[in-house]
């Protein structure tokens, strides 16, 4: 199998899961979190399913899969335990093009869930190609202690920045640089340490006269949330 790294954006699209379960829910938490329409097909619900159903967040249809259930959807989720029901999903999914994840089943997946660590649009997606969730998991719990709450901050103030330069008649080249060395700068340290003084400097020394947090249209990095 051979992977490579894709952000799919489901915002408003229609996305399906088989299975009613815990893992199941889990994968309807991350689909809503990330703006998905979901279905979910099964004849039975978790606690947490029902709850969402409830709310009116997700659709249920409370049967045992049927063949096209998942025509027009964007990707499948699998979380069942019927081996046979997977290959045939899979199968489905394939003939119609679309991306399916078999949860624990690696050969019937044509895409893989690795495990994220969020920071505002900061994402950072760690996979073990699914021959190890746990090892991923435990991949982004350290990662989660390296990267704190700055790094979305500083990600904000990056993008205004870039805004900026681009709104500003600067050779292309130049533009590039400045904003590859503001990346690479102490800005997320500054930022951490709520020094205003320094995020100011930093600015500056990168950017030009004039172009601290005020200019960019920015509040106090201490208050960017």
């Amino acid at each position: 199998m051979g992977y490579i790294p894709i952000f799919l954006d489901v915002t408003g699209r229609e996305s399906v899961v088989v299975g009613g379960g815990e893992v199941a829910a889990r994968k309807v938490e991350a689909l809503l979190e990330a703006g998905a329409r979901v279905t979910v097909v099964s004849p039975s619900l978790s606690p947490a399913l029902k709850t969402l159903v409830a709310r009116r967040l997700v659709t249920h249809i409370a049967r045992e899969y049927q063949r096209g259930d998942i025509r027009g959807c964007v990707l499948v989720y699998a979380a069942t335990d019927d081996p046979k029901l997977h290959r045939e999903l899979a199968a489905e999914a394939r003939a119609l093009g679309i991306p399916i994840n078999v949860v624990d089943v690696p050969e019937l997946c044509t895409f893989i869930s690795p495990a994220v660590v969020k920071r505002g649009e900061l994402q950072i997606a760690i996979s073990t190609g699914g021959a190890s969730p746990a090892f991923a998991a435990r991949l982004r719990r350290a990662l989660e202690d390296q990267f704190g709450a700055e790094y979305a901050l500083t990600l904000e103030v990056l993008r205004a920045a870039r805004r900026r330069l681009h709104a500003e008649e600067i050779d292309p080249a130049d533009r590039m640089r400045r904003l590859k060395e503001l990346a690479d700068s102490a800005l997320p340290d500054a930022i951490a340490a709520g020094d205003d003084a320094a995020i100011e400097r930093i600015l500056v020394s990168y950017l030009g006269d004039g172009v601290g947090l005020a200019a960019l249209g920015l509040a106090l990095a201490k208050d960017l949330h």
